[in-house]
């Protein structure tokens, strides 16, 4: 019994709008319990080198400073003035090594509580002493 004859079946038709409503509250739900993971670190590959050891070992100028101010050049103190007087005294060290013709390699042990300015200052007096080749120890290793 078909009482609708004069009329076309109509399509049932999706209504969109809930559907629409719900994505978005997913969406919204998502954005604002996402964590987003941060790196603290530069992932970096260091290139590598194949250089052949030295045969002989350089001169070596070990120059200490700890966090009281006071200087030591290869064990022996230094009382600090000015850069030229650091200066002659890393050239008198020097000498006192024997060192002929050749500049030392000067090393600079920093303590960790050390003031920057007495690490420049060394670097001043290497500078002023002659001594272009200069680097520093570092204790490898070993977190807190």
């Amino acid at each position: 019994m078909n009482f609708r004859k004069g009329k076309g079946r109509e399509d049932p038709e999706i209504n969109l709008i809930p559907f629409i409503d719900v994505l978005l509250v997913i969406l919204i739900f998502l954005m604002v319990s996402t964590t987003y993971s941060k790196f603290t670190e530069l992932q970096i590959t260091l290139p590598t080198a194949d250089a052949p050891k030295p045969e002989d070992k350089p001169f070596e100028l070990n120059v200490t400073v700890d966090a009281k101010g006071n200087y030591t050049i290869n064990g022996d103190p230094v009382s600090f003035r000015d850069v030229a007087g650091l200066a002659q005294a890393l050239r008198s060290a020097a000498d006192k090594g024997g060192l002929t013709g050749k500049a030392p390699v000067v090393i600079v042990n920093a303590d960790q509580f050390a003031m920057h300015q007495m690490v420049v200052n060394v670097m001043e007096a290497a500078r002023v002493a002659g001594y272009d080749k200069l680097t520093f120890a570092a204790q490898t290793g070993g977190g807190k």
